[in-house]
């Protein structure tokens, strides 16, 4: 049974629809990210889970019970936003205490939870400071401490790692998957950086423009993609698309071919029983981290353009063709000139293909 339904649910402002339809459900215990770019409406509707947003139409469910009107208060959930908001006069103990006092809890429990949550968070050396003595990673572990205290049904969380630099991105997102362990609650939680959706989420909801494209695993978004968005945005760097032509259909497979492959076709595995013509334009996927330079067997010709050094790695950018560019993920430090010819190979993974209104086929 779910702990968390949407159902049907739809936000408007004015005129504009930001939330159209939405349905899905959240198992106890499971950590859901929404994810998708910068106004796709997964913000509003974490706010509409918290009861801070009034939907347009549709219910939301938590533990059985509509709460679609309930106050935010009464809904037994607890939200942490991007920004810390903490009150810069008070301590971190009376920052975390705030809300239990405002609902008159004895002071005894009091104590005992923002103890108990100082002590799961690491920062009881912590509480007799002020905001304003605190680096950016223990202001948001008091933030998340505030939520803790009130024992929720649901942890709501609200792009809360996009304010720190990387170092603290990466630290403070294992603790919340620590935390996520500890505690076996609830938790939804929104971003747009795919590779915080990819390594906290028991499940992830791609957003585009209000709608629901694709739910699922994070390895089974990786590696089978609804369509060409879900497919360009899960994964880092982003896939590679050509534009192609069918040149047959049979059971294994259909062929497909571009001036960029090396026997001018290939042959793609189907990944769904969607009708496909021969003739009809296509557009193929390839994973830069699945290209490999040099290849005995190579699957594209193409000319290098660019290459980054990482360290470990180089990112190569070469010209397909047809004027594209293909990125390549290559382990050390191959020597790549501008303008030499890449034969480059499918070293793992396989071609994707999508039809003309990008669906997987």
């Amino acid at each position: 049974m779910s702990f968390l339904k949407l159902e049907r649910v739809i936000k408007r402002f004015g005129s504009v629809t930001v939330i159209n339809g939405v349905s899905l459900e959240v198992k106890k215990g499971e950590f859901v990210v929404f994810v998708g770019p910068s106004g796709c409406g997964k913000s509003t509707l974490l706010r509409m889970v918290a009861g801070l947003e009034e939907l347009t139409d549709g219910d939301v469910h938590i533990d059985g019970r509509i709460v679609t009107t309930v106050e935010p208060a009464d809904r037994e959930v607890s939200m942490v936003f991007q920004s810390y908001a903490l009150y810069p006069h008070m301590s971190v103990f009376d920052n975390i205490a705030f809300g239990l006092k405002m609902a008159k809890m004895p002071p005894d429990e009091i104590r005992k939870r923002v103890d108990e949550a100082a002590r799961i968070l690491q920062i009881e050396a912590l509480l007799d400071r002020k905001p304003r003595q605190l680096s950016g990673g223990q202001r948001q572990r008091v933030a998340i401490g505030r939520a803790i205290v009130r024992h929720p049904k649901i942890f709501l969380f609200d792009e809360p790692l996009s304010n720190l630099d990387a170092d603290l991105r990466t630290q403070m997102r294992v603790e919340i998957a620590k935390l996520h362990r500890q505690l076996g609650v609830t938790m939804v939680y929104v971003t747009h950086d795919q590779i915080e959706a990819m390594t906290l989420a028991d499940r992830i909801v791609v957003l585009r423009s209000g709608i629901v494209e694709q739910i699922g695993a994070p390895t089974d978004l990786y590696d089978r993609p609804a369509n060409t968005f879900v497919a360009g945005f899960i994964g880092s760097p982003k896939m590679n698309f050509l534009r192609a032509h069918v040149k047959a259909v049979d059971p294994q497979g259909i062929t497909v071919s571009h001036e960029a492959f090396s026997g001018g076709t290939v042959l793609a595995p189907r990944s769904s029983a969607r009708p496909i013509e021969v003739g009809a334009p296509v557009t193929i996927g390839l994973r830069p981290e699945n290209l490999v330079i040099g290849s005995a067997n190579p699957l594209l010709e193409l000319v290098a353009d660019v290459s980054e050094n990482l360290g470990g790695a180089t990112q190569v950018y070469a010209a397909a063709p047809d004027g594209g560019v293909v990125t390549i993920v290559a382990n050390g430090r191959p020597k790549v000139g501008r303008g030499e010819r890449l034969p480059v190979g499918l070293g793992s993974g396989h071609v994707y293909l999508f039809d003309e209104a990008g669906q997987s086929i």
